[in-house]
């Protein structure tokens, strides 16, 4: 689907990564469309799977969870049903990402404390052997695609 992209499409995709609730006249604006281009184009992206959904981005930090880590899981075997009924389980389980090397996922996890991340970092030990990294701040915060990839 890349190729049929073209420069207003990926000029949408950037202003809807940014502000997802952008009324559609004013994204329009913002690429040079009219309302009803950028409404047919965002539907095209829709429909074709780019577009996969909309949220809200929020400060843990204000919602009491002050630490974030990165726990990364050596997992044995090859039956991790465990794994993901873990991960449906506890919310403080952000994200998961499947990695080749010496260790099999990455997690991003938030604790509202120190003793509490202790405790869902020893339910993945039950699972395999983790590395955890406390991060301080994230000097890039998740900033969206922004254009194609390189021929």
């Amino acid at each position: 689907m890349t190729e049929t992209l073209d420069a207003t499409d990926w000029a949408i995709l950037a202003e809807l990564q940014t502000d997802g609730r952008v009324a559609l006249t004013e994204l329009g604006r913002r690429v040079n469309l009219s309302a009803s281009a950028t409404t047919e184009r965002v539907k095209r992206m829709e429909q074709a799977g780019i577009i996969t959904g909309y949220r809200a981005t929020v400060d843990l930090d204000r919602l009491g969870f002050g630490v974030l880590a990165l726990v990364r899981l050596k997992y044995p075997g090859n039956q991790h049903q465990p794994l993901h009924r873990l991960l449906a389980e506890r919310p403080e389980f952000l994200e998961c990402l499947r990695t080749t090397g010496e260790d099999c996922y990455t997690l991003k996890v938030v604790a509202a404390s120190m003793p509490h991340l202790e405790q869902v970092v020893n339910e993945l030990t039950e699972l395999g052997t983790t590395t955890t990294n406390i991060v301080y701040t994230q000097t890039l915060p998740f900033r969206g695609i922004g254009g194609p990839p390189p021929a």
